[in-house]
């Protein structure tokens, strides 16, 4: 296995900062070893992961609430032979004095090899909120998401991916289209013979609608309903006008991360920063209490069992 080394990785993020850029989501660490196996030309076998993941913040679209909100994602994950997936996952949130159960996430996915160097994947998420989430994302129903893949030459990996997202209640469904390239440094050997480390930079752009936005600040941030709102003239007009805004498709954020995994054995062991720029914010005096900057850090920190 080729050994790259630290100062390709630097010349790697400063050239994918003029490019497109990956997926809205930090990649699940456990697909860099599936797409590191792909490119081995290694035969996929049927697997089952158990984890727990740490995420440092609720951020969506480069958008984050001034109340920081950490949270703990426990997960289980069934792959079968044929690339099918299984998974689950639970949103808690510790530093909560009650209500630290906040929601989760069922999936039922597809991944597949179109050729050795080109891959696509295909999944169905249900999402799970408590009633008084504050998360961004969560007046956000259900997702749809389709993406493909390309390896060129074992040396940069562009990526394009499409979400559909189904909203509750009256407000309108979002899409998604994120964009990117990512390249994968693998050090096999570094403590025993069959551990393996993969550092994979990426520079990502999420483009997209944001009806998520204005039922967030609807249902969460203002506590009231569309309903109430419209009782006062001088609140619908601005309701009125915020919609047509958030309704457009527009440049959300820009995102550079370099997710970290280091697997031996069944143990797999992950960190990824992310560095978010968010684009097209709405005016201050309808985000008063968000992020006023534009420039968000936060990290996700795992550990997980693969047998």
């Amino acid at each position: 296995m080729k050994v790259f080394y630290v100062p390709l990785l630097f010349l790697l993020l400063f050239s994918a900062g003029s490019a497109f850029a990956q997926t809205t989501t930090t990649e699940d660490p456990e697909d860099l070893l599936d797409k590191l196996e792909t490119q081995l030309k290694q035969d996929k076998k049927a697997s089952f992961k158990i984890g727990v993941n740490y995420l440092s913040n609720n951020v969506f679209m480069g958008r984050a609430d001034t109340v920081r909100t950490p949270t703990i994602l426990p997960e289980v994950k069934y792959i079968f032979k044929n690339g099918i997936y299984l998974a689950a996952t639970a949103n808690y949130i510790p530093n909560r004095v009650t209500n630290k159960l906040d929601g989760g996430s069922a999936v039922f996915g597809y991944d597949f090899d179109i050729t050795d160097d080109l891959t696509g994947g295909a999944s169905f998420t249900r999402l799970f909120y408590a009633a008084n989430s504050t998360q961004i994302g969560s007046a956000i129903g259900s997702t749809i998401n389709a993406n493909l893949s390309y390896n060129i030459a074992d040396v940069i990996t562009p990526i394009v991916s499409v979400d559909y997202n189904f909203l509750k209640q009256d407000f309108g469904h979002d899409i998604f289209v994120n964009a990117g390239i990512s390249h994968d440094f693998a050090i096999d050997g570094i403590f025993g013979e069959k551990d393996l480390l993969i550092i994979s930079p990426s520079a990502n752009l999420n483009a997209g609608t944001q009806n998520f936005y204005d039922a967030y600040f609807i249902l969460k941030k203002y506590k009231l309903t569309k309903k109430a709102l419209a009782l006062e003239q001088a609140a619908e007009s601005l309701i009125i006008k915020r919609e047509n805004q958030l309704s457009k498709f527009k440049l959300l954020d820009y995102e550079l991360s370099a997710p970290v995994e280091y697997k031996t054995g069944v143990l797999i062991l992950s960190f990824t920063p992310t560095y978010a720029i968010a684009e097209n914010k709405l005016p201050p005096r309808v985000t008063k209490g968000m992020v006023s900057g534009s420039g968000i850090f936060y990290f996700e920190a795992g550990a997980a069992l693969k047998f």
